[in-house]
């Protein structure tokens, strides 16, 4: 996994395709040979056209938009690849795939200062390390638009789907969109911190992107319960803890 430091940059760009495609080559051939019972793929909303993520108001990330392909980064592509690759393994060797595209898993004990982590997870810690009056940077003006999900709700689609006989591709995301300026006062706000953006050049991927669960509600009868500021409070708990530890051994 990587947020938009680590996908974004093009500085990972081999390493993510070769190696997630070498895992999904791998796996879906053993699965072949030894004759798996169910196989589930977790693919990305990376996949979405870039053109269609040009308005942060009004993103379109319908599971049947995904073609023509555009991803707007290497990841997508390689995400695309995959998704072919288990349906081929699927009508030619009759493996029973089912594949999900998440959209911005977060919640506690994921990585928050690898280089990898993602918004959430990123912000909760620089609103954490801030004083109470602090300032934190954010890449690009802030205005770019994304949904998260908690990862409570993405376990239990994952769960819900491989149960089910439905062999679409589903979106497992909320459709709580808010711009990244917003997700960090809402931080702040839990941390009761009185927090300054300041706006820097960065990677920020696409411009909206938000999930469209009208498919998988009506295919599997998911969607997700727990709210942004819900998942969000418990997330910060966590960091906010995991940043305390780290400067108590650093004294």
């Amino acid at each position: 996994m990587g947020g938009a430091g680590y996908l974004f940059s093009g500085e990972n760009d081999f390493n993510v395709m070769h190696n997630s495609a070498l895992i999904n080559l791998n796996v879906s051939y053993s699965a072949i040979k030894v004759k798996i019972k169910k196989v589930f793929f977790s693919s990305s909303a990376c996949i979405y056209p870039q053109f269609n993520q040009i308005d942060p108001n009004n993103p379109n990330c319908k599971e049947n938009s995904a073609y023509p392909a555009d991803p707007d980064s290497e990841y997508g592509w390689e995400k695309i690849f995959s998704e072919r690759l288990y349906h081929a393994a699927s009508r030619n060797y009759d493996l029973n795939v089912r594949i999900a595209r998440f959209h911005n898993i977060y919640g506690p004990e994921g990585t928050w200062n690898s280089g990898k982590e993602k918004a959430p997870a990123a912000l909760c810690r620089k609103v954490a390390m801030a004083s109470q009056e602090g300032v934190i940077e954010i890449w690009g003006d802030g205005t770019q638009t994304r949904s998260f999900l908690y990862i409570d709700d993405c376990i239990n689609g994952i769960l819900t789907l491989m149960e089910s006989d439905c062999k679409e591709v589903l979106n497992i995301g909320s459709e709580e969109m808010v711009t990244i300026n917003h997700l960090a006062e809402m931080i702040a706000l839990h941390a009761e911190k009185t927090i300054s953006l300041n706006h820097i050049d960065g990677p920020i991927g696409v411009m909206g992107r938000n999930s469209e669960n009208s498919l998988v509600t009506k295919s599997i009868g998911w969607s997700p319960t727990v709210s942004l500021s819900e998942g969000l409070l418990k997330t910060y708990q966590w960091i906010e803890s995991e940043v305390l530890k780290l400067k108590t051994s650093n004294n």
